[in-house]
Parts: C-alpha cells; sequence; structure tokens
C-alpha cells in the first residue's frame, strides 16, 4: 500500500507571501465581491503569478480567505481565555471579533456562494466550528461562575444570528456590537444564583 507524499512546506517567503494575498482577499472582497485577482495581488504586494501559484483559481483564493477568518475566529477563543479576566469579559471581546467577522463574511458572501455554492459543505462545517469555540468560552465562564450554566453554544450561536438581520448602514457595526452584548448581559445573568 502506498501513501500520497506529504505536501511540502512552504518557503518561508512564500508563505508570507500566501498569507498577506489572504489577508488582503478577505479585506477586499469584503469591500467589493467583484475585486479582480490583479488588484489583489497588486494590494498585497506581490505579482500575478505569485498569486496564481498560491490560488490556481478565483475559488480557491474566496474559499481559502473566509477558512483563514473562520481559523482566526474560533483560534482567538482559548487565546482570549489564557489572558487574566473572567471568561464572560473573554467572551465580549470574542464577540467584537465575531463582529470583524461578520461584517468580512458579509461583504464576501456573494463570492464566497459563487466560489463553493450555496449548498457547500463549508458553511455547516464553519458553523460547527464557531459553536465550538463558543462551547469553550461557555465552559471557562460556568467554571469561572461569570456566565449562566444553562446555555450552550448552539443557543449562544442562534441568538448571535441577529447579526444577520441589521440594515446596512454606517453604524451597521456599533448597532451589531450592541445587540452583542445585549447577549453577553444575558448570559451573565443569573450566573451567581447558579453558583450557589
Amino acid at each position: 500500500m502506498t501513501t500520497a507524499p506529504a505536501a511540502k512546506p512552504l518557503r518561508a517567503d512564500a508563505a508570507r507571501n500566501r498569507a498577506r494575498l489572504l489577508a488582503v482577499a478577505a479585506e477586499a472582497l469584503a469591500e467589493d465581491p467583484d475585486t479582480p485577482l490583479e488588484a489583489i495581488a497588486q494590494r498585497a504586494g506581490v505579482g500575478i503569478g505569485t498569486l496564481y501559484r498560491h490560488f490556481p483559481e478565483r475559488g480557491a483564493l474566496v474559499e481559502a480567505a473566509y477558512r483563514q477568518e473562520v481559523t482566526a475566529l474560533c483560534d482567538a477563543a482559548p487565546a482570549l481565555l489564557g489572558q487574566v479576566r473572567p471568561a464572560a469579559d473573554a467572551l465580549r471581546e470574542w464577540m467584537a471579533r465575531f463582529v470583524r467577522y461578520a461584517a468580512t463574511k458579509r461583504g464576501m458572501g456573494a463570492a464566497l456562494r459563487t466560489a463553493v455554492g450555496s449548498d457547500s459543505s463549508l458553511f455547516a462545517e464553519t458553523r460547527t466550528r464557531i459553536i465550538a469555540a463558543i462551547d469553550v468560552l461557555l465552559d471557562a465562564g460556568r467554571a469561572d461562575g461569570s456566565v449562566r450554566g444553562d446555555v450552550d453554544g448552539e443557543q449562544v450561536m442562534l441568538a448571535m444570528g441577529c447579526v444577520w438581520n441589521v440594515p446596512d448602514s454606517d453604524r451597521w457595526a456599533d448597532r451589531v456590537r450592541g445587540l452583542l452584548d445585549l447577549v453577553v448581559d444575558g448570559l451573565r445573568y443569573g450566573a451567581g444564583d447558579a453558583a450557589r
């Protein structure tokens, strides 16, 4: 039985170029889902050939940029808990990051649906990962008594779904932050009682 060869690790400069392309692509596609690949390469400070070496077609770049945004959001949960604070404060800060993720996803939504299709398993996978990140924060909050013990990550994710209903405006991010603050305040309500 033969196994496929392991993917060759990228050289340091190639890894930096790839990371820069993904960051710029997420930002550019959030601003305009039809941003040309040439403009993304130029903003990233690389040639179009470098972009195509990493991402042979537009859909691959869009999907990779989205996956990177999801990974950064989910990885932030345990990182925020590593700081000295109640877990409810870490959850509030994580939700501020969720606002940035939501703004990016909202902006690049059309490009993403075109790249992977609206029935792609990517969206279910993303939802599962985000719920798991929320559960990490809730578990820590239950342990330190800063959040209620009767709520799980899926319920919080459903409550956070309010962000998709906020109409576009120059106040979108502020309004979303206010709604998510209400969610965190609700998670704090009765937390001390549950610990008794």
